[in-house]
């Protein structure tokens, strides 16, 4: 087999990619693949999956089971144990070169990328579980509401102060439900989104000026971004809507003496399939909205984008579901984590290219 062809096809693979000869040996690893591995293409040629695991690795056993059976293999969510201590999850991924099946090709797929297209799959049904429930409720309690504040104002006419007191919480709280369903009617909105080419720093800049004026004045806001982005496909009011939810969640948890930065930057690899099917999607253009506030309840973080989950107290649980929709509804990705050193809570957007 020619070195030159398998290695440029390699090369040219987000993913951590190794081809294997039928003798089992590693002898060609793509730059991927030698990062992840900490190990380069010419120590694996020579010393085998030891020069990156050491003996009796899972990966050997997958590769020799895969050469056995005649066919693909795969083991997901291994942790991967490397010299020095260091452990990597990953899903190990081996198959056969499709014009040389005595050759096999072995992927890692690490678990930051799976979990990333696992999460992309539960927004997209956590958004028509909104779709779902805001369509039933609007229709459930909008049309008595009117009715109810009607019947509030007419015995407010007739009554004395105490009873006018009652009557007028009732109005209230009538418009603060009413509100609440005209919030949850934005879900119901189905139709495919306009989206163009727009500047996600112009974007940001437009969010930034809204917030210091309203509910961050007063807050440390700073910005590091990467000024070579190309535009992102987008719909601009849409996604201040987006950015301007996260500030105010930032904003509130970290309060006066809080920190928010707002960070870009470009991702090569990430790549998702569109729901409806079709060819898979780059969403290389990264947001970050990073706080130094306590971030979500442990026993919440898993389902922040699901609608009325949410630890704020009297909050709806809305907020960030109807971001998650928006981010889908541009084909991108929303995902929470919280990192450790210093501890911080980040909110990162994944968005395609305009024009991809």
């Amino acid at each position: 087999m020619d070195r030159a062809g398998p290695a440029e096809l390699l090369s040219g693979l987000a993913v951590p990619a190794v081809l294997v000869r039928p003798d089992g040996m590693p002898v060609i690893a793509n730059i991927a693949a030698e990062t992840f591995l900490n190990a380069s293409q010419m120590a694996l040629a020579e010393r085998g999956w030891a020069a990156a695991f050491g003996r009796g690795a899972i990966v050997e056993r997958l590769v020799q089971r895969a050469f056995d059976e005649g066919g693909s293999c795969a083991a997901y969510d291994v942790a991967l144990q490397f010299p020095g201590g260091r452990i990597a999850r990953a899903d190990v991924l081996v198959a056969p070169v499709g014009d040389r099946p005595d050759w096999l090709t072995v992927a890692f797929q690490t678990r930051s990328v799976a979990t990333m297209v696992e999460r992309q799959v539960q927004q997209q049904g956590a958004a028509r579980s909104a779709v779902g429930v805001a369509a039933m409720l609007a229709h459930e309690i909008k049309n008595p509401l009117s009715g109810i504040r009607g019947a509030a104002q007419l015995l407010a006419s007739g009554s004395d102060a105490d009873g006018r007191e009652l009557t007028d919480l009732i109005v209230a709280e009538v418009d603060r439900i009413a509100k609440l369903v005209d919030r949850m009617e934005s879900f119901t909105d189905t139709r495919p989104m306009a989206l163009k080419p727009e500047n996600i720093h112009e974007v940001l800049g437009h969010v930034r000026k809204l917030a210091e004026q309203g509910f961050a004045q007063g807050l440390s806001i700073k910005e590091r971004y990467d000024p070579s982005l190309p535009p992102v496909a987008a719909n601009r009011d849409a996604l201040v809507q987006v950015f301007l939810n996260l500030l105010k969640n930032a904003a509130e948890a970290t309060g006066q003496k809080g920190r928010i930065q707002m960070t870009t930057a470009f991702r090569t690899g990430l790549k998702v399939r569109p729901e409806g099917g079709g060819a898979p999607v780059s969403l290389p253009i990264e947001v970050r909205i990073i706080d130094n506030g306590p971030g979500v309840p442990a026993g919440i973080a898993d389902h922040v984008f699901e609608p009325f989950i949410t630890s704020k107290r009297g909050g709806s649980g809305l907020g960030l579901a109807l971001v998650a929709k928006i981010v889908a509804d541009h084909g991108g990705v929303i995902e929470y984590e919280r990192s450790g050193d210093p501890e911080q809570t980040i909110f990162r957007v994944l968005l395609p290219v305009a024009g991809a």
